[in-house]
């Protein structure tokens, strides 16, 4: 099922009990990620999202922890489990089923038309008129402090618009591309624009930058859920963000084209700020409290220049809160861990399956599981993954084989402990790091490990016999199951 906007998402989560309207005022500055930190870390019934109805100094309802539980977020993208999505993504992905080989048959090559249909049906669809262009403000009329922007955090440089989609137009391929980038507020018509230098927003200002061009860029805040979670997925830049989430929701995506800037933005929105950024042009932005549960701090970054505002009749203004795990930002990365996983597997076979941990804040943990086939073939995939897009960033990769549960800790921290030899089994070396990770002695620069915890082989130096891990025998297993209930238990 594909939501078509934000304000459908909301109506489908009350009705399954899912959200709670919140009609108490309560204060942007501070209180509502108070309130959403506490919810955001309850268990089972009690983490819901929220909607603050009376929020001090605006008319504008406040939704926050939308996507922050594993069923809201599998709910946001249309299906019971993420794993269906990643499936989906393995059948695309795989070129057997696009392109067939010189060889085939006629009827093999006429069975690829379908999917080749399908994919055409995903790329978005323009219209002239757009929920998100009910109310114009250009110049004076433009003020962002009126939006119920939160200040998140006490040490906070400012208010930060923390549900950002930020659309910038790659210079090269023409391709929109739709990236999540906190903004801090910082007057009524100027804004910092913090994107990392890994990053495609990035990107595309060095190219402007370094030809002394100014750049146009639109911020979309509040949209359909898979197009929100869109914006933060580790896209190729050859495949558009809004094309990806077409692909989630199963039908296009409607854009609309903006009135002062040469950008399209998804039609039902809940606001579009338009604006350029100017070549050179620096401000102090920060510090924030992010999603490592620790302070990014202040930093010159590009200057975003309002020229337009627009918004819905009736708006609603959606807000994440991040701070120390888990919070919301923890299921989204989940979503995006079981995505992608068939795309890493493209490019390394060997892996089975992966877990990257909350409290790793998604890019400087991932554990491994893998079918062991050779000497070294743990390291080897190390080196694999620190060579894969995002994945360069990773700080920890822990690999274990093929009987190990990645998602149980408990198990994986027992064969680390037990299975490795830190003189032979870790790797350390030098590399690119997130720039949010504060131990590493440069920004975005420092040592990472590697840990291979799987079983030795001799043809890794291990002499001695590897002894077999304490398991009771099937039968007995068997006989204790059946007699449990007249055991008492």
């Amino acid at each position: 099922m594909a939501y078509k906007d934000l304000r459908e998402f909301i109506k489908a989560l009350e009705g399954k009990g899912l959200l709670k309207r919140i009609k108490a005022e309560v204060d942007p500055y501070l209180e509502i990620t108070e309130i959403t930190d506490r919810v955001s870390k309850e268990k089972g019934s009690k983490n819901v999202a929220l909607l603050f109805e009376n929020v001090k100094g605006t008319s504008i309802p406040v939704l926050t922890n939308a996507l922050g539980s594993m069923e809201r977020m599998a709910m946001g993208l249309g299906v019971n489990n993420l794993d269906e999505i990643g499936e989906r993504v393995r059948n695309m992905a795989d070129p057997t089923q696009l392109f067939p080989s010189p060889g085939a048959s006629f009827m093999e090559k006429l069975s690829v038309l379908p999917k080749l249909n399908e994919l055409s049906n995903w790329f978005p669809k323009t219209v002239k008129k757009a929920p998100c262009q009910e109310v114009v403000m250009t110049g004076d009329q433009v003020d962002l402090t009126k939006l119920p922007v939160l200040t998140c955090w006490p040490g906070d440089g400012g208010p930060f618009i923390t549900l950002p989609m930020v659309a910038t137009v790659d210079p090269v391929t023409g391709i929109t591309n739709l990236g999540m980038y906190r903004v801090q507020v910082f007057d009524r018509n100027t804004t910092g624009m913090h994107w990392h230098k890994h990053k495609d927003g990035a990107r595309h200002y060095s190219h402007y930058e370094g030809a002394g061009k100014r750049m146009e860029a639109a911020v979309a805040i509040g949209a359909d859920p898979a197009t929100i979670y869109t914006s933060t997925a580790p896209l190729p830049p050859v495949v558009g963000e809004y094309l990806f989430a077409g692909f989630l929701r199963q039908e296009p995506l409607e854009v609309v084209q903006c009135k002062t800037v040469d950008i399209r933005v998804p039609a039902h929105a809940e606001f579009i700020i338009e604006g350029y950024i100017e070549p050179g042009e620096r401000r102090t932005e920060g510090p924030f409290g992010d999603h490592t549960g620790y302070y990014s701090l202040a930093d010159e970054f590009p200057v975003f220049h309002v020229t337009c505002l627009t918004h819905r009749k009736d708006p609603i203004y959606p807000a994440t809160v991040v701070g120390r795990p888990p919070q919301e930002d923890a299921y989204i990365g989940k979503a995006t861990e079981r995505i992608f996983l068939p795309l890493l597997q493209m490019v390394s076979p060997d892996i089975l399956d992966y877990d990257m941990p909350v409290e790793g804040v998604f890019h400087n943990n991932v554990i491994v599981k893998i079918k062991k086939r050779f000497p070294g073939h743990a390291k080897k995939v190390m080196n694999t993954i620190w060579g894969t897009g995002m994945l360069m960033l990773s700080k920890f990769i822990v690999v274990v084989d093929e009987d190990v549960d990645v998602h149980d800790y408990s198990e994986v921290a027992w064969k680390v402990m037990n299975h490795v030899d830190p003189r032979r089994d870790t790797v350390i070396l030098d590399g690119p790091l997130d720039i949010l990770d504060h131990a590493c002695p440069y920004v975005g620069f420092g040592s990472k490990m590697g840990i291979d915890a799987t079983k030795k082989w001799a043809g890794e130096g291990f002499t001695r016999e590897w002894p077999d891990e304490i398991k009771m025998s099937p039968d007995v297993i068997a006989r204790v199951d059946a007699k449990w209930r007249e055991l008492g238990f």
